[in-house]
C-alpha cells in the first residue's frame, strides 16, 4: 500500500522505522533496475569473484603451514629444503595474491553497476519528488528532501559494499576457516575462533550502540555550528544592517566549543572500543597460539600447523576491524534507504486519470475557464474557497481582487491544476481539469508570479526555460516584449549574464520582467497575472502594461490586482473575501454598486 503524505516528519528523522529484509528486498529490485551494461553478467562474475577470493584466503595459509612441515632437519642444525616446499610456497604465494586482487577485479567489474544502482536511486526519486503534491513541497521542512533524496541514493553503493563485498564474504570466510580447522587441527581450534569472534562482535555491537548518543551529539552540534554560518552568510546584509558581527560570531564561537566538547567524547569512546577490540582479537590469537603449542608438544600437530592456525584467525581478524563502524553506518544506511523508499511510497495528490482527457485543439482563441460550485480548504488555515463559480470565456481578462487570504491565490493554484478542488469541478475548453493530462494542461497555461523565481543561471536560460525549442531570436523577441531590451544592451554580457543564486543579482523589477518574458515565451492560451508589475517603477509598469494589453489579445487572462487602477479595463472583476465572491462586473458597474469595491477604489484613489 502507498503511504499519503500527511506532514513535514513523514520521511524524515533517524528514529525511522526499518526491516532488513525488506531492505535487502528494495536494495535487489534497485540492482536489477540499474540498467548497468552486462548486469546479470557482472553480478555473476563479481560474486565468484568474491567466493574464489575468500577461498584463497583461507587456503593459502594450509600451504603454507604444509610447507613448513616439508622441513626436514640436518644434523649440521640446518633445514633440508626441498622441491615439494617450493611448490607449496609458490602456491601459498599465488593464493595470497589471488586472495588480494581478487576485490580490486571485483570493483572494477561491479563498479559499473553499483554506481549505476546509486544513479537510478537518485533519479527515481528526484523525479518523484517533483510529481509530489504543492501541499506536501509548502509544508516541507527546508533541505529535508535533498538531504533525503542524497543520502538514500549514496546509503544503496554503501550497502551493497558493506552487507554483499564485506560482511557477507567474512561470515563465509568464517565457515571456510572453521572446516579447515576441524579437519586439519581439531575441533576445538574451530571451538575457540568461534567464541572469540561471538565475543568481539557482541562487545563491538554493544559499545557501538552506546557510542550512539555521543556520535549523535556530534553531529547535532555540526549541524548547529553550520547552520549558524550558514544564516550568518546568507543573510550577511540583515547582520551588517544591525551591526550583530560580533554577536554572530561570538554565537558560533560557542557551537564549536560545544563542537569540540562533543568530539573529545566521541573520540574518547572510539578509542574505548578499538582497544576492546584488540584485547579481544589478541587474547584469541594467543590462545590459539598456546593450543596449537601444546598439541605439537603432544605430538597430534606439527610445527607448521600452528603457523597455519595464526594465519587463518588473521585472515579473519582483518575485515572484522572495520566491524563497529560498518554496524553503525549499516544501520544509518538502512535507515536512510527506508526513508527514501517511504519519500517514494507518497502517492501524488494530483495525478494524471488512467485514460487522460485530450484537450480541443487550439482554435487561435483563448481558452475558456469554468469554476462551478468550487470549494477548497487547506489544512494550514481556517477558511477556504467556499462554493466559487465564475467564467472566463476565450479572451476575456478576469480580475481577482480581495484582501489577503481571500482565496485569490487558490482560485490561481486550482486555475493550473496545482490544486483540485475538495468539492466542485474546473474545467478548461470543457474538459473536467482532473480528466486533462497535466503536461497538455501547462502547455496552455502560463503564470507571472510576484515574487518570480529564477534558477542560478543565465538571463537566456531562464527566459528560454518556457520553450527549450525556442532560437535566440525568439528569447531576444520575449525579452524586448518586456521592456528588457536596453537591460539587456548595457550588459557586459548580455543574454550569457547570470543572475545568480534566485536571481538575486537582479533587482525585483528586472526579475519581473524576466518572468513577464518567459510567460511571453510560452505563448500560452491563459496568462495568469499574480501582481505581475507590482515591483516596477510608474514609467516601467505603464510600458509594461501597454505590453500585456498587447499580447492579453486573444488570450483569456486571469489577474490577481492590489492596484485597481491596472484592471479598470478587465471584462469581469470578482471580489472576495473570505473565500467567497461577494461582488462581481465591470469596474463600472461595481463603481456603480457603491460596495467593497467602490470603498477599495476611493481609498486607493485618495492615497494616490
Amino acid at each position: 500500500m502507498r503511504a499519503r503524505f500527511s506532514g513535514p516528519g513523514a520521511v524524515e528523522g533517524d528514529e525511522a522505522k526499518f526491516s532488513f529484509w525488506s531492505s535487502m528486498a528494495d536494495l535487489g529490485a534497485l540492482v536489477m533496475r540499474s540498467g548497468a551494461p552486462q548486469l546479470h553478467l557482472r553480478i555473476g562474475v563479481a560474486l565468484v569473484l568474491v567466493f574464489v577470493g575468500k577461498l584463497s584466503g583461507v587456503i593459502a595459509p594450509v600451504m603454507l603451514g604444509d610447507a613448513i612441515n616439508t622441513l626436514s632437519p640436518v644434523q649440521q642444525g640446518g633445514v633440508v629444503i626441498g622441491t615439494t616446499f617450493v611448490g607449496l610456497a609458490i602456491a601459498f604465494a599465488l593464493l595470497r595474491l589471488i586472495a588480494a586482487c581478487a576485490p580490486y577485479a571485483r570493483d572494477a567489474i561491479f563498479t559499473r553497476v553499483s554506481q549505476s544502482t546509486m544513479a537510478r536511486a537518485a533519479v527515481e526519486s528526484f523525479g518523484h519528488a517533483l510529481s509530489l503534491s504543492l501541499d506536501f513541497h509548502q509544508t516541507k521542512q527546508t533541505g529535508t528532501l535533498s538531504r533525503i533524496i542524497d543520502r538514500g541514493a549514496r546509503s544503496t553503493d554503501f550497502l551493497i559494499r558493506s552487507l554483499i563485498f564485506s560482511l557477507g564474504p567474512t561470515f563465509i570466510e568464517l565457515v571456510l576457516a572453521m572446516v579447515v580447522m576441524v579437519v586439519r587441527l581439531d575441533w576445538s581450534f574451530a571451538m575457540a575462533a568461534f567464541a572469540t569472534l561471538v565475543v568481539y562482535a557482541v562487545l563491538t555491537f554493544r559499545i557501538t550502540d552506546w557510542r550512539l548518543s555521543h556520535r549523535r551529539d556530534l553531529n547535532e552540534t555540526e549541524n548547529r555550528a553550520a547552520g549558524l554560518s550558514n544564516d550568518a552568510l546568507m543573510n550577511y546584509e540583515t547582520l551588517k544592517a544591525f551591526g550583530a558581527e560580533q554577536r554572530l560570531v561570538d554565537s558560533y564561537g560557542r557551537a564549536m566549543s560545544d563542537y569540540v566538547d562533543a568530539s573529545a567524547k566521541a573520540n574518547s569512546s572510539l578509542n574505548l572500543l578499538n582497544g576492546a577490540q584488540s584485547v579481544i582479537l589478541n587474547i584469541g590469537l594467543g590462545a590459539m597460539t598456546v593450543m596449537a603449542g601444546m598439541a605439537v608438544a603432544g605430538g597430534t600437530l606439527q610445527i607448521g600447523d600452528i603457523t597455519m592456525a595464526i594465519f587463518l584467525l588473521s585472515g579473519l581478524y582483518a575485515p572484522l576491524g572495520m566491524l563497529g563502524f560498518q554496524y553503525r553506518e549499516i544501520r544509518q544506511g538502512l535507515i536512510d534507504m527506508e526513508q527514501m523508499v517511504a519519500l517514494k511510497a507518497i502517492t501524488p495528490n494530483i495525478v494524471d486519470a488512467d485514460a487522460p482527457t485530450l484537450l480541443p485543439p487550439a482554435s487561435g482563441q483563448g481558452a475558456s475557464i469554468v469554476f462551478e460550485g468550487v470549494s477548497f480548504r487547506h489544512d494550514a488555515r481556517s477558511s477556504g474557497l467556499l462554493g466559487v463559480s465564475f467564467e472566463a470565456r476565450p479572451g476575456q481578462t478576469v480580475a481577482l481582487v480581495g484582501p489577503s487570504g481571500a482565496g485569490k491565490t487558490t482560485v490561481v493554484r486550482l486555475a493550473m491544476r496545482l490544486l483540485d478542488p475538495q468539492e466542485g469541478r474546473v474545467l478548461i475548453d470543457g474538459v473536467d481539469m482532473r480528466e486533462a493530462r497535466q503536461a497538455e494542461l501547462r502547455r496552455a497555461v502560463a503564470l507571472v508570479p510576484q515574487d518570480v523565481a529564477l534558477f542560478n543561471e543565465t538571463l537566456f536560460a531562464n527566459i528560454g526555460f518556457a520553450r527549450p525549442d525556442a532560437t535566440p531570436e525568439d528569447v531576444r523577441a520575449a525579452a524586448d516584449a518586456a521592456e528588457l531590451g536596453p537591460f539587456i544592451d548595457g550588459l557586459p554580457n548580455g543574454m550569457a549574464t547570470r543572475v545568480g543564486e534566485r536571481g538575486l543579482k537582479l533587482s525585483g523589477g528586472e526579475r519581473q520582467r524576466v518572468g513577464i518574458a518567459r510567460a511571453l515565451l510560452a505563448n500560452p492560451r491563459m496568462l495568469i497575472l499574480d501582481e505581475a508589475t507590482s515591483a516596477l517603477d510608474g514609467p516601467t509598469e505603464a510600458a509594461i502594461q501597454e505590453t500585456l494589453r498587447r499580447v492579453k489579445a486573444g488570450r483569456t487572462t486571469l489577474v490577481i490586482a492590489h492596484r485597481l487602477s491596472t484592471i479598470v479595463d478587465a471584462d469581469q472583476i470578482l471580489v472576495l473575501r473570505r473565500g467567497r465572491i461577494v461582488e462581481r462586473g465591470t469596474h463600472a458597474e461595481l463603481l456603480a454598486k457603491t460596495g467593497e469595491y467602490a470603498a477599495l477604489w476611493r481609498r486607493q484613489t485618495r492615497e494616490s
